[in-house]
């Protein structure tokens, strides 16, 4: 099956930082790349880590830095930086995709607000701010709410996941900061609800 019978109109590649570009695997890597996006009418998108300083935008005299030259001549390179809540900017970035995720949770429990205003802060310092350690948590969550029944994330459920080590390693510090209310995610100052 083609490119083009599944009407592929995007191409996403990830983990790119593991290939070797200097060896003669990554010239033809770098070739087929060349190819796909000369021959098919899709849009390549090219996910890793380090991606410069791994040679892949390099030029040079050599033949296989020449060949990567040609890679880095056809890509637009967007750097993914990690989130940060110390202007109004960041947090309302923050929130809109807190909000964009929890629409796309499959829990029976999941409730508006149940990442975006209950858990904002909490997941931030968890996360340390980057996307990968947030969805990792937020994935293991998911799985841990529905083995045990839950069907919904809070921070006593999200205690008893594990995120990977950066991420549990940079934590302690942006917990005692959200303690002591140095900083927040939140856009506004939460309010409680009247009764009645």
């Amino acid at each position: 099956m083609s490119l083009l019978s599944c009407a592929v109109r995007i191409l996403i590649v990830d983990d790119l930082h593991f290939l070797r570009w200097r060896a003669k695997s990554g010239v033809e890597i770098s070739n087929h790349f060349k190819y796909i996006a000369n021959e098919f009418p899709v849009t390549l998108v090219f996910v890793g880590v380090g991606l410069s300083e791994r040679g892949l935008f390099r030029e040079g005299d050599t033949y296989t830095n020449a060949v990567l030259a040609q890679t880095g001549r056809r890509t637009t390179r967007l750097d993914m930086r990690p989130f940060t809540v110390d202007t109004g900017t960041g947090r309302r970035e923050w929130r809109q995709m807190l909000l964009a995720i929890e629409q796309r949770l499959v829990l029976a429990g999941k409730y508006p607000g149940m990442l975006a205003d209950d858990l904002s802060d909490y997941l931030f310092a968890r996360s340390t701010g980057h996307i990968g350690s947030l969805m990792t948590l937020i994935n293991r969550g998911c799985q841990r709410a529905v083995r045990t029944g839950t069907e919904h994330l809070n921070q006593d459920l999200l205690d008893g996941v594990k995120n990977d080590a950066a991420a549990e390693t940079a934590r302690s510090e942006l917990e005692n900061a959200f303690g002591a209310r140095r900083i927040t995610t939140r856009t506004a100052p939460k309010t409680r609800r009247r009764s009645g």
